[in-house]
């Protein structure tokens, strides 16, 4: 199965091409911009553009069966300058992948959403301008669905970890500290955190794209899934299990920095699950996994 994939450099979709590059024939679509060097021992085709007006025949030319969504540009709270990046990223690229979706009869189309579009639990109440960003692009998707025959559905997610990450995230900043003994400041901690290995992440990805191949994958037309941990805990109490994990010490000076505008104090709680996916590893066991990776880094 060919299977185009973007965002291919960045954490989940490396791990993706990594976890699954045995069980399909992936085509990673990179900007010019892009640091392929990140794949240079993965087994995937890549496929580098530097205009969206060069999508459509790369699809003519590479006959995609599906297309995997992982590229985004995340702005946690924007300014002014980001805007014009944030849409481009966020919607403008996703729509150019949908109209050669469209054009060249690829079946199906999994999206990468946050639950950040969807605080307090709501329906629909963006966090931040990212998070309507992600909204709008599949708004704008619903049109190809009524006038194409795509399969499109979304899988959200929420924090994620695991094994590879260099992003500058919770677990990497608290492993470095428990290593050189600094001091890190942060808000109280009250919030609830849904953190996802990423395993988990990309077999629920692996099953979605196993259910788009059956009988009944019209089904799965405009749906939604989300990626949850079944354990729930706070950011401090986080702290405990990693340290505990560990056998460190974190010195984190706590209340020291403010919550954001429209923290996110619960986590979106209302998703359902991808059909036969299972959380594999618990918090403790993926923990354990991460830092066992970064000791042998």
């Amino acid at each position: 199965m060919k299977i185009l994939l973007t965002g291919a450099t960045g954490f989940i979709g490396k791990e993706f091409i990594r976890l699954l590059q045995n069980y399909y024939e992936i085509i990673a679509l990179v900007r010019d911009s892009s640091d392929i060097l990140v794949l240079k021992n993965t087994n995937c085709k890549i496929v580098i553009f530097s205009d969206y007006k060069e999508i459509n025949d790369i699809f003519i030319n590479n006959n995609i069966e599906g297309v995997v969504h992982f590229a985004s540009n995340i702005v946690i709270e924007h300014k002014l300058s980001d805007i014009e990046y944030l849409i481009d990223s966020n919607i403008t690229f996703g729509t150019y992948l949908l109209e050669a979706c469209k054009c060249t009869n690829v079946k199906w189309f999994i999206n990468t959403g946050t639950f950040w579009q969807n605080f307090e639990s709501d329906r629909y109440n963006p966090v931040n301008l990212y998070a309507a960003s992600k909204e709008a692009f599949e708004n704008i998707a619903k049109y190809y669905t009524e006038t194409s025959n795509l399969i499109f559905t979304t899988i959200k997610l929420n924090d994620t970890f695991g094994i590879n990450d260099t992003r500058n995230k919770i677990f990497n900043l608290w492993y470095q500290i428990s290593q050189n003994g600094e001091s890190l400041n942060m808000s109280e901690g009250e919030q609830i955190i849904d953190i996802s290995y990423i395993e988990d992440i990309i077999n629920a990805y692996k099953i979605l794209i196993e259910h788009l191949n059956l009988d009944n994958k019209y089904d799965f037309n405009n749906e939604i899934f989300v990626v949850t941990n079944n354990e729930k805990v706070s950011l401090k109490e986080l702290s405990k299990i990693f340290e505990d994990v560990t056998s460190s010490k974190l010195n984190i000076n706590w209340g020291e920095r403010y919550y954001r505008e429209r923290e996110v104090m619960m986590p979106y709680s209302v998703g359902k699950i991808v059909p036969n996916w299972n959380q594999k590893y618990s918090l403790r066991q993926a923990i354990q996994k991460t830092i066992k990776d970064m000791k042998n880094d």
